[in-house]
């Protein structure tokens, strides 16, 4: 899986390809790796639709269609659409063309769906089915560990724990070592009063992932519930780190006595489980104790280039696991952490007489061998892939003992968060195998009868490498002898790794020599790679773990874009030499590929050893400066001057690519000159010579334009249509200004103007005011103006229409400065809003009740009765209340329900409330002529229409920009108030850095900030209270979000001056949203051709803006139209109806402008982009191409949309509208 900021980087790479090139030949395969990438991201929607246009799309792709269908179903699986995931699983399963290996996923993930989801039927015949699906699956592929691990859950889950057994140890079989397993096991064991062989399964699971929460969580239930409440302790430290939830109390919590106590009000710990998916494992045991198991419910991808669904690849996010002593509440890992750690500290000291323990501690059980009728299969299949498998680093710092000097083995220290302890009790038993794990000495059976390399003495053991990264990743925390240890171990390493070397270079120059030329087309051979190591970390390089090498091959169907001879035996790209630097920058790779036929390479033994001696790190870059300064004057003359010949017939723009094997092989005296090949040279040549290039401007009249398109030819199709600036880049988030803020610039004053009376509403220099700053408060405008706000009550509204539709957000109440994670414990981003639906009367009648709860409450609190208040619930973190009880760390903040997107639109239904608002300044109206939405031709809800907003206190509207960055007005009705918070458009950049940052979608996700993070990023927010009848006007661009004070309604619509800063927002947004694949709901095409028909401008620079839109998507029409008819598809004429919606692509979602394509046999006609046409069929053969107006009647609206120039102005129509 890719890094957080490689995956970013890869996201934005092909986002931008597919902007700047739609109609890449590969273009499928981008959107099926965006699709894996934001499904990993949890973007689920963005990954839908994703995956979706790379099914559509008919050229050739890695994935096939079924494979692509699956992991759609996957991802409805993950968004808890169980319903039409199931649906979409059996229909995949009706497919005759099912492999093996996909028929063994699709039952996999249908049958553990049977098994989690209630809402698919009755427990016992869920469970019949899941076990009857896995068994199927079993039977598809027979090597599925994970459908083997999953069955022997469901056999679990009905108590057949013989048959689980079975399930689990042939998981163990065939997947290795997967800790999930082991740790289902330990459970079964734990439930049939098993500790001791509980306690060795646990620990098998943390062995193998040092990370498994539930398994350390079970772990120390166990210890606790056998009175070691010690190692308890320690094991649930352990389930803690890694993890958001802990804290930096909880990171230096200390035990300074190991006295087992008696575990008080938690002795016996039930833990519960980490999900609702996740289903029960059994339902007691002898000791009270119920484990958890991993939430296992989604298996990995069928394909292994593809990523695991979220809740396998990610543990560290199961929710806060719960320890419930006997009897008693439940408490999180923390508060029994805290409560263990007291009890520690106050304990007696542990005398000779103390009882003996009943199970091992962790220090001992973790060198314990595991059961021989686990482990045969285990340990036989651990020698056989040893010598294959890289060296896997621990998810924790790995603490390793010394090696026992008398019997030769090596013995493994204790695990965290124990420190080394040297101990002389003699040979400890032999542990368990880990995957990349050595074995010991005498336990390694040779896998080949060839001689092995020759070792130098001083090659490291693997436990003195892991103990060397150890040291290494803690240097500043060493101990005087650890500090001469690391430096011995360097020492050591460096003079390994230079043997290694050495080594490598000399069979590269032995083997060269049995080559007798230089043949690329028959393939290259494995190359020779080599590992150098950096200041700062180290690789394994010894005999038993293989080199890291740099892969030579293109990935499965990625095209490698590179000059290669064509073959019919296939061709491996060759590289020079290839730097891969390691995400943690703790070691850099060199991996060098030599081509055949280096006999004669000119190196001798003694100037590879100077090599040697040098520092590592320039040691690639003094290898090739020695080679290419002897081989430059080799070089026969004419390959030169053919070159040269080349480049004279070639434009002046040209890149060129060579591979330096070829200048490797030029090295070989006995290869004829005409033998040796030459990859040829890549050149980009101009696509028209400069007097032939058609030049477009402003100033061309429709037929120029016309006669121009004309001469781009029709070989490809007509390019994507940007509306912005020709050679503009691709549109991308701003970054912040760089002038540094002080803390009185972070929180600037509100711009407000209170106005008196209607006069002053209606003054130009309020519409100026308000248009200078990115946010505004006009106070006092319903009493200036005289507005009937009661018009837009509850009680008016139930009157009018109770049972209109209401959209409704549930929402946790919180403070409105403040978001907090309950079950992480920590302010976060990410919002709570899950969506319902209503009606007026029935939120009315919430809104009343919500207003009487806390009156009610009101009143028992001033006569001293004290209960649970949103008051006391806003801190999730605080444990203890201000009388010291303990509070529901879960249920502390209460839910609440908000009321919005009520829609206003019908006339015929809100006469009266539409006609009050005619009553507003022409500037904030819902239709008006200097309105760019109200030109736009057709009803766009909730913008160029009013919505309503019913609101109990704590409801809010996460942050966001307005739709395509459009001015908004807000108008608060009361009784109650709101809570504003806005940040200037300049940084909206920065926000939405944070947004990734915090793993939240800019434009569709739901996020609160956390206004400390946006004070650190020198981002200035505005905050300030909307009182009843104030007026809020949020500018072009600016990022806003608000909270309910009080009980209250709002009304809100957007508006569009007619200025050029509004309408270059409004289109930087429409680009940079096709580039996100997000659809913009404002069609700015059709928009800006109806401003072009209905008004004159007279500011040049938005005449110049919207002039340029009507060239580009013009220029666009005619190319479009120009190639379907070189392609011999039929255009109709289709017309426009009076208040027709814009189009959009049924497919990608972008605006379609005046050329649709439809498939004439489809019932429903479903709009296509010829972008997504062509994708289907790339002859375009089954559409049909509508024209929705003539091509005269759009050169009409061109070359009549001109720059007005008005009449100089008197004195006396100044003030005309």
């Amino acid at each position: 899986m890719l890094e957080t900021k490689e995956q970013e980087r890869a996201i934005k790479a092909f986002q931008q390809l597919l902007y700047v090139n739609p109609d890449f030949t590969r273009a499928n395969e981008a959107h099926l790796r965006l699709g894996f990438m934001f499904k990993v991201n949890a973007d689920y929607e963005a990954s839908l639709k994703h995956l979706q246009l790379a099914l559509l799309d008919s050229a050739p792709c890695t994935f096939s269609k079924l494979q692509i269908r699956f992991h759609i179903a996957h991802l409805y699986e993950v968004q808890n659409k169980h319903k039409v995931a199931k649906e979409a699983y059996e229909q995949l399963l009706t497919e005759k063309q099912l492999t093996p290996s996909l028929k063994a996923d699709i039952y996999r993930q249908l049958g553990w769906m049977y098994h989690c989801v209630e809402s698919l039927g009755e427990k016992r015949q869920r469970e019949q089915f899941a076990i009857h699906c896995l068994q199927k699956s079993i039977e598809a592929d027979p090597k599925s560990g994970q459908s083997l691990y999953l069955l022997g859950r469901c056999f679990a889950g009905i108590n057949k724990v013989h048959d689980a057994f079975l399930a689990y140890r042939n998981s163990v079989e065939e997947s290795e070592g997967n800790a999930d397993t082991w740790c289902s096991i330990g459970v079964l064991y734990q439930q049939q009063n098993q500790p001791t062989d509980a306690l060795q399964a646990y620990i098998c699971a943390v062995q193998l992932d040092k990370t498994h929460r539930a398994a350390w969580t079970n772990l120390g239930i166990l210890y606790e519930s056998c009175s070691q409440p010690r190692d308890a302790f320690a094991c649930y430290l352990n389930a803690t780190r890694n993890c958001d939830t802990n804290s930096p109390q909880i990171q230096h919590l200390n035990v300074s006595s190991s006295t087992s106590i008696n575990s008080g009000p938690g002795g016996n710990a039930t833990n519960c489980g980490s999900g609702a998916t996740t289903p029960g494992v059994g339902t007691g045991t002898a000791s009270g104790v119920t484990p958890i198991t991993t939430s296992a419910s989604l298996s990995p991808s069928p394909v292994s280039s593809v990523p695991p669904s979220p809740s396998i690849c990610s543990k560290n996010l199961l929710k806060e696991l719960t320890v419930t002593s006997s009897g008693g509440k439940p408490q999180s890992l923390t508060q029994r952490i805290k409560f263990l750690q007291s009890h520690l500290a106050h304990a007696p000291m542990p005398s000779i007489t103390s009882k003996r323990r009943q199970l091992l501690s962790i220090e001992e059980a973790w060198n314990l061998p595991i059961s021989a009728e686990m482990s045969s299969r285990q340990q036989q299949q651990s020698v056989q892939a040893n010598q294959q498998r890289h060296f896997q680093k621990g998810g924790y710092n790995q603490s390793l003992s010394r090696s026992d000097a008398g019997a030769g083995k090596p013995s493994q220290g204790p695990p965290p968060p124990y420190p080394n302890q040297q101990n002389n009790h003699g040979q400890t038993p032999a542990k368990r195998f880990k995957p990349g794990e050595e074995l010991p000495s005498q336990q390694q059976q040779p896998t080949t009868t060839s001689r092995p390399a020759p070792q130098s003495a001083n090659y490291l053991s693997s436990n003195q490498l892991q103990m060397l990264q150890y040291l290494q990743q803690n240097q500043n925390n060493l101990t005087p002898p650890q500090k001469q240890m690391l430096q011995h171990l360097t020492q050591q390493y460096r003079l390994m790794q230079q043997h290694q070397q050495q080594l490598r270079l000399q069979q590269c120059v032995q083997q060269s020599v049995v080559q007798t030329g230089y043949q690329p087309q028959t393939g290259a051979r494995a190359p020779q790679s080599g590992t150098i190591a950096q200041p700062g970390g180290f690789v394994d390089n010894s005999n038993n773990y293989a080199a890291a090498t740099g892969n030579t091959q293109p990935a499965a169907g990625m095209p490698f874009k590179s000059a290669n001879v064509p073959n019919s035996t296939g061709f491996r790209p060759q590289q020079s030499f290839n730097t891969t630097m390691h995400p943690t920058g703790a070691f850099g790779q060199i991996t060098s590929i030599v081509g055949p036929g280096t006999n004669d390479l000119g190196v001798s033994e003694q100037e590879l050893q100077e090599l040697l001696s040098r520092n590592s790190t320039s040691f690639a870059e003094d290898f090739l400066k020695n080679l290419s300064s002897d081989i430059k004057d080799e070089i026969p003359s004419d390959f030169g001057s053919a070159d040269e010949s080349q480049s004279n017939k070639s434009p002046t723009q040209k890149c060129e690519a060579t591979s330096t094997s070829s200048i490797f092989s030029s090295r070989v005296g006995a290869v004829a000159k005409d033998d040796v090949k030459i990859e040829p040279v890549i050149k980009v040549e101009k696509l028209f010579e400069d007097d032939e290039v058609p030049k477009f401007s402003l100033d061309m009249e429709s037929k120029s334009v016309i006669n121009a398109v004309k001469k781009l030819g029709l070989k490809e199709p007509p390019p994507p249509c940007s509306v912005l600036h020709p050679d503009a880049p691709p549109p991308s988030p701003p970054d912040c200004p760089p002038q540094r803020l002080t803390r009185e610039q972070l929180l600037p004053p509100t711009p407000s103007v209170h106005l008196e009376n209607k006069k002053h509403a209606f003054s130009p220099q309020l519409q100026e005011f308000c248009l200078k700053h990115p946010i505004a408060v006009v106070r006092g405008l319903a009493g200036a103006l005289k507005l009937d706000l009661g018009l837009f009550s509850t009680k008016t509204l139930v009157e009018a229409n109770p049972d209109h539709s209401v959209e409704v957000r549930t929402q946790v109440h919180q403070s409105p400065d403040e978001n907090w994670d309950v079950q992480q414990g920590k302010r976060v981003w990410a919002c709570i809003s899950h969506r319902s639906h209503t009606t007026i009367a029935k939120y009315a009648q919430y809104q009343a009740s919500s207003f009487q709860d806390s009156l009610k409450e009101e009143r028992e609190k001033n006569s001293g009765i004290h209960t649970m208040s949103d008051s006391d619930s806003k801190d999730s973190l605080s444990n203890t209340a201000p009388n010291g009880k303990k509070k529901k760390l879960k249920n502390g903040n209460k839910m609440l329900r908000f009321g919005t997107n009520v829609d206003l639109s019908d006339e015929r239904k809100w006469r009266p409330q539409l006609a009050e608002l005619q009553k507003l300044p022409a500037f904030a109206r819902v239709v008006s002529a200097a309105n760019m939405l109200s030109h736009v031709g057709h009803v766009i809800l909730g913008m160029n229409t009013v919505q309503l907003y019913m609101k109990v206190p704590g409801s809010r509207t996460p942050g966001h920009q307005e739709n395509n960055n459009f001015c908004s007005i807000n108008i608060n009705i009361g009784p109650g108030d709101c809570e504003w918070f806005a940040v200037p458009d300049a940084y909206w950049g920065g926000i939405h850095a944070l947004c990734e940052k915090n793993n939240i979608n800019y434009l569709h996700g739901s996020w609160w900030p956390v206004l400390e993070d946006l004070y650190k990023e020198n981002i200035p927010v505005y905050r300030f209270i909307q009182r009843p009848g104030d007026l809020v006007w949020v500018n072009a661009g600016c990022v806003h979000w608000v909270q309910a004070v009080g009980w209250c309604n709002n009304i809100a619509w957007n508006v569009g001056p007619l200025t050029a800063r509004q309408y270059q927002l409004a289109i930087d947004r429409y680009e940079w949203n096709k580039l996100q694949s997000f659809k913009s709901i404002v069609p700015m095409v059709h928009l800006s051709w109806n401003l072009a028909r209905n008004i004159k401008v007279s500011d040049p620079k938005l005449f110049e803006l919207i002039k340029n839109c009507l060239m580009q998507t013009f220029k666009n029409v005619v190319h479009t139209l120009e190639y379907v008819k070189s392609k011999n598809v039929e255009v109709r004429f289709h017309g426009r109806g009076k208040n027709e919606a814009s189009h959009y692509c049924g497919q990608c979602e972008v605006e379609v402008f005046n050329i649709l394509f439809i498939r004439e046999q489809e019932k429903r006609h479903v709009v296509h982009c010829m972008s997504c046409a062509r994708k289907q069929t790339p002859s375009l053969q089954g559409f049909v191409c509508l024209e929705e107006y003539r091509l005269s009647e759009l050169q009409a609206v061109y070359d009549a949309f001109v720059l007005y120039r008005p009449p100089p102005q008197t004195n006396h129509n100044m003030l005309t509208v």
